[in-house]
């Protein structure tokens, strides 16, 4: 992976952000939050990728330069950051249990996501074969989801404390 595809798909990320806080008409406070999630799951899928690199399941090529990591890690706050704003949204209006059916749906459609990319892209990553990588993956989506929408939540307030919220 170059420096030119991580700018690149970080912008595409910061473009569909700036949609998303538009469509759900996000306050800054949520705003702020759907940030601080993605902070925290930019460390947790750093750590997530190199852990599970480190254990076998797949290979994720990175420039050792400082600066690489740090725009990688970027892109990942960025690409994060929308979907806290969406499962903002699914909290208030369903509750507890559709955002435990979204958590759900995301672990399941990651994976598939993931390897249609490795195949189409395979400088951006490599999975070993196997059912293992599969389910360190769909893992890592459940965690991406899960600890980043809790920040935001700790962050922002609860989706029913919201202004927006219905009454």
């Amino acid at each position: 992976m170059t420096t030119q595809q991580v700018l690149l798909w970080s912008c595409a990320y910061l473009i569909e952000f700036v949609a998303v806080m538009w469509f759900t008409r996000a306050t800054s406070r949520r705003i702020l939050g759907a940030l601080g999630g993605g902070v925290a799951v930019g460390c947790f899928s750093m750590v997530a990728i190199v852990g599970f690199e480190a254990l076998g399941m797949w290979r994720v090529p990175m420039a050792p330069t400082l600066s690489f990591r740090v725009l990688f890690f970027l892109g990942l706050v960025v690409s994060g950051a929308p979907v806290y704003l969406v499962t903002w949204r699914i909290a208030r209006r369903f509750g507890g249990r559709g955002l435990a059916i979204f958590i759900a749906i995301v672990a399941v459609i990651g994976p598939p996501r993931d390897y249609l990319i490795a195949a189409t892209f395979p400088n951006w990553m490599v999975f070993s074969p196997g059912i293992a990588p599969v389910l360190a993956d769909a893992m890592t989506y459940l965690g991406f989801v899960a600890l980043g929408h809790a920040v935001m939540r700790w962050i922002s307030g609860p989706a029913a404390a919201d202004v927006l919220a219905r009454r």
